[in-house]
């Protein structure tokens, strides 16, 4: 029986395969395109879809844990829902759940509130999952790299203050999640861990460290939301650079904001400080060309 692991190829759960692989457990890489995934003697390539209930149910037969990651679709809660329900059919008593920080408050964004429904179903139904709710990716601020260089740093997070985490620290905090379910004998009790970064960064804050890293000045000069949704739209589907709007224009009024006690939760689940914002900040532009 193996650790499967869905969203195999994507930024977080190609770290968690390799980090599970490191530690010896068994894997299953779930993934449209066997291709997509190097196989070792721990690593084994499982061709899937999430939307294939035949098919999912052949793969969860060999399946003890479970890490459910849902990339953002159209169809995201139903492809949630039908995979745990499948789990529940096959016995799967050890679950880790990839979720969002705050989604509770985000009740307008889409893959916010598929989220948040699958928490739900995972409390009324006291399935036994860890549910991992992740801030903002650090590595979504390569995608502005160029922009940074230019002096401006454009992403619309507003200034009220976001959680940016390390995805090598979600990584790390989920395979440790994953391997404590693994290796107990019994189903463990439902969970929540906030995968938080160690601040809560505004705009004027994310350009203040690129200017003291780049030794440049870097300005926040965000783009407007209307225009970020065009921008995003000419790369990915108009339904998805929508909800992305949506979610920044909830960003910019809520903030995403980390509790003293959710980082000192994090850190004695890593046993070590959580990478900061800064640091990210160096190893990017310490590896820019000259």
């Amino acid at each position: 029986m193996s650790i499967l692991v869905t969203g195999a190829t994507g930024q977080i759960g190609s770290l968690v395969v390799e980090r599970l692989a490191k530690e010896g457990a068994d894997v299953m890489a779930l993934t449209r395109d066997p291709s997509k995934i190097k196989p070792n003697d721990k690593v084994r390539a499982v061709k899937g879809d999430m939307t294939d209930p035949a098919r999912m149910r052949e793969i969860l037969k060999e399946t003890r844990t479970l890490f459910l990651l849902n990339a953002a679709a159209a169809d995201e809660l139903t492809q949630a829902m039908m995979t745990l329900d499948l789990a529940r059919e096959a016995g799967i008593q050890r679950i880790v759940y990839f979720s969002v920080s705050q989604c509770e408050l985000f009740v307008d964004v889409p893959h916010f509130a598929s989220k948040y429904a699958i928490e739900r179903l995972i409390t009324s139904q006291a399935i036994p999952a860890s549910m991992m709710r992740s801030g903002y990716f650090m590595q979504n601020d390569l995608a502005v790299i160029e922009a940074v260089k230019s002096g401006i740093y454009p992403t619309p997070i507003g200034q009220r203050g976001v959680t940016m985490i390390d995805a090598r620290d979600i990584a790390d905090a989920i395979t440790i999640e994953l391997l404590r379910r693994d290796r107990t004998a019994h189903a463990l009790p439902a969970t929540q861990i906030d995968l938080v970064g160690p601040a809560a960064l505004g705009g004027d804050d994310v350009a203040a460290i690129w200017s003291e890293v780049s030794r440049k000045p870097v300005h926040y000069n965000a783009v407007d939301l209307e225009t970020f949704e065009q921008q995003l739209a000419t790369r990915l589907p108009g339904w998805l650079a929508h909800d992305l709007r949506v979610m920044l224009r909830g960003v910019q009024h809520f903030g995403v904001i980390p509790s003293v006690e959710s980082i000192a939760i994090l850190e004695g689940v890593l046993g070590r400080p959580l990478r900061t914002y800064r640091a990210f900040a160096e190893e990017v532009w310490a590896a820019q060309p000259a």
